[in-house]
This record gives structure tokens, C-alpha cells and sequence, in this order.
């Protein structure tokens, strides 16, 4: 279950995406270029203190890119680089938005939704009301019965793909839609009559 206020965001998601995408080589995005969030879904961190959020937007291009953050309320030891932009939430307050894919949170509950077969995670409304209507789903491929806890997690990109690191082996975040998926077990993305994978636990 992830907890979602309604709330006031500056930047926006797709600001903050579309002022940070253009340095990532991978994107293809030019500088001043805005972005369309196309679909977006939650995990949920079992601790409740990251935020963490799967994100597919489209560039003016027709290009989809994968874009995983994570929300956090204090920096992230050692991810500076990974930094997206800092953020205020209007009933939070300031917010660190990273790249998820050098967060040990993110690379834990991805793991264990691939392996296990996981999926999203329900959109709770914080003021106890009901729930929000899902904008996508997700699905992992997997059938282990449990996923060993991630608790480090750094990453390298090459090319489209970005390898997360971490202590029970990697993962890889495919970072533009609709190309070519290495073998493993997979995390596939769904939203409306479409859907990809969007990552992968090798082999």
C-alpha cells in the first residue's frame, strides 16, 4: 500500500523530468524539450519512508523513456550524482527526488516484485477516503516464494541500460521502451491496451 496526498508539487514530476532528462545521454531529449507522462505506478517500501515511483513518459519525439524515482525526506547518503532535483511538497514539505536506480529501497522492492511475481501497489488516499484509480499496473514474471532483503545498491549505465548493483546480485532498468529485453525473469508495465518490460532480474 502506497499513502498519496493530495498535494502541491514545485517542480512538477514532469518538470523535474523534462529539466533532468536532456544531461541523461540515453533519452534523446534536447535541452527546453517538455515531456508527457504517458502512465505511472507505486511500490510500496515496507518501512513507509520512501516514496518510490515508476514513471513512462513520451518525448516530442514519440520516444518512451523509463523513468523510476524515488522521494525521500532527508539526502541520500552517497547519491548526489543520482540526483534529480530537490522538491516541495506542499503538505510533506522538501523532498529529495532520485534516480531510483542507485536507491537500495528501489532496487529491494523491484527485485522482489520480479522474483516473486509482485505487482504495483494500491494508491491508499491519506485522509483514510478510499483509494486513487491506478494509471498503470505492473507485473514480475517470477514465482519465488521470497525475495532476500536488498540493502546496498549502486549503478552503471551503458547505452539504454542502466545495471543496478546490489548485494544479492543485479538487476537491469530498461530506460527507453520497445527495445530489445535481455534474459530473466522481467517486470512488465501495463497502461491501457499497451504494455513492456521495463526490467529485468538476468539470468
Amino acid at each position: 500500500m502506497a499513502v498519496i496526498h493530495r498535494a502541491e508539487l514545485r517542480p512538477s514530476k514532469a518538470e523535474a523530468l523534462a529539466a533532468w532528462l536532456p544531461a541523461q545521454p540515453w533519452s534523446g531529449l534536447t535541452a527546453g524539450a517538455t515531456v508527457e507522462v504517458v502512465t505511472r505506478f507505486r511500490f510500496d517500501d515496507p518501512a513507509g519512508e520512501v516514496g518510490v515511483e515508476e514513471i513512462l513518459v513520451r518525448t516530442p519525439e514519440g520516444r518512451l523513456l523509463h523513468t523510476p524515482l524515488t522521494y525521500r525526506g532527508a539526502p541520500l547518503e552517497g547519491a548526489g550524482a543520482w540526483l534529480v532535483c530537490e522538491m516541495d511538497h506542499s503538505v510533506l514539505g522538501r523532498r529529495w527526488v532520485y534516480d531510483a536506480a542507485a536507491d537500495p529501497v528501489y532496487a529491494d522492492v523491484l527485485r522482489r516484485a520480479i522474483a516473486t511475481g509482485g505487482h504495483e501497489a494500491e494508491l491508499e488516499r491519506a485522509d483514510g477516503s478510499g483509494r486513487f484509480d491506478k494509471e498503470g499496473t505492473a507485473t514480475g514474471s517470477g514465482s519465488a516464494p521470497d525475495s532476500p532483503t536488498v540493502t546496498t545498491a549502486s549503478a552503471t549505465t551503458d547505452g539504454t541500460e542502466t545495471t543496478v548493483h546490489t548485494d544479492h546480485g543485479d538487476l537491469v532498468v530498461l530506460r527507453v521502451v520497445g527495445l530489445p529485453v535481455p534474459t530473466g525473469e522481467t517486470l512488465t508495465a501495463t497502461w491501457g491496451d499497451r504494455s513492456a518490460v521495463v526490467a529485468v532480474l538476468p539470468a
